[in-house]
């Protein structure tokens, strides 16, 4: 059986984000594949640059999707809402093809409020509609007051957190397996 390829998308761009964190741990959570982070630095979405050409990084990101088992992603909660990055990689991707029709999805957040990305999550899981992904649906991982959370090495540290996303990552890797 082929090594599982599982890509990882993350809200946000800040170099020390718990949100990467979390989407590390999710990797690892998903036991052995081969894991690849896609990159959210995409022009802004416009019709005039789409005329133009699709951009190099929009076509790698769609690629890389498209070939992947299995997508988690990471989204913290920018406004009670997912941040504009990654409305903006959606837009992209919205266009031409479809990466990701039945693809399993999963969704885990953190987030400084009480909720730990609970808007985020109901909002994304909203957009997501139109791409009719395998969209898991719980449990769900909302990591509030995530320095709390982490240890210093940067490692989700808190006992119930981590198994609810080992729940979710098992889901996850059972419906990458049973799709193939």
């Amino acid at each position: 059986m082929p090594e599982l390829r599982l890509v990882g998308l993350c809200g946000s761009l800040r170099k020390d984000s718990w949100n990467h964190k979390l989407m590390l741990a999710a990797a690892e959570s998903f036991g052995p594949a081969q894991f690849a982070e896609g990159n959210l630095r995409l022009p802004l979405f416009d019709e005039d640059l789409e005329k133009q050409g699709m951009p190099q990084a929009v076509t790698e990101l769609k690629e890389l999707i498209q070939s992947a088992d299995a997508v988690v992603i990471a989204c913290p909660e920018y406004n009670k809402a997912p941040p504009g990055v990654l409305k903006n990689a959606l837009d992209w991707l919205s266009r031409g093809g479809a990466p990701w029709k039945d693809k399993p999805v999963a969704i885990v957040s953190a987030a400084a409020g009480r909720a730990g990305g609970e808007r985020t999550q109901f909002a994304l899981r909203l957009m997501m509609v139109a791409f009719r992904p395998h969209l898991l649906q719980g449990p769900e991982v909302l990591i509030a007051s995530p320095a709390k959370v982490f240890d210093q090495d940067g490692r989700l540290s808190d006992e119930t957190a981590v198994e609810l996303l080992q729940q979710l990552m098992d889901g996850l890797r059972e419906a990458a397996l049973t799709r193939q």
